[in-house]
């Protein structure tokens, strides 16, 4: 009988938070060093953390250096298409360093581009392009163009 009533009483103390022996156990059974939470001792957590810092830099770094690459990209479509600036872009670029560029894929993409255009720019391009025009439309309105000059002239000058 005074088992019972002691812990009835000491359950009840516990709970008013009075104090009581229970919550020693409970720091105890737990222990305080992380290294001895995760199985390992001193040392081989410490190393353990200096990997998962070591890894996380790497990860960032490498994050960072992906931003600035589509930072640079969108720079150089910018550049091409002529649309306004973007500082975040620019701001991306500066903190990876200024050694980024665009990746090897798209520097292909971007090279086989600028020959596209330079033949286009070309004398050759421009026949290729005459080759595709309608010449039929393009008599038309060379013949319109001769006539509207023709009477232009002839209400300026009274000779004709």
């Amino acid at each position: 009988m005074a088992f019972l009533m002691k812990s009835m009483l000491s359950n009840q103390v516990k709970n008013l938070g009075l104090g009581g022996g229970g919550e020693e156990s409970k720091e105890e059974s737990t222990p305080s060093d992380p290294a001895a939470a995760a199985g390992m001792t001193r040392e081989e957590y410490e190393e353990y953390q200096k990997q998962m810092v070591e890894e996380k830099m790497e990860r960032d770094a490498a994050f960072a250096q992906k931003k600035a690459e589509r930072a640079c990209l969108r720079v150089h479509l910018r550049e091409k298409y002529r649309l306004p600036k973007s500082e975040l872009d620019e701001n991306q670029i500066q903190m990876a360093g200024d050694d980024v560029g665009l990746p090897e894929d798209l520097q292909k993409m971007v090279a086989e581009d600028q020959v596209e255009e330079e033949d286009k720019d070309s004398i050759l391009g421009q026949l290729q392009n005459i080759q595709n025009m309608d010449m039929d439309a393009i008599k038309e309105k060379a013949q319109a163009t001769f006539t509207e000059m023709k009477q232009a002239a002839e209400q300026k000058c009274s000779v004709m």
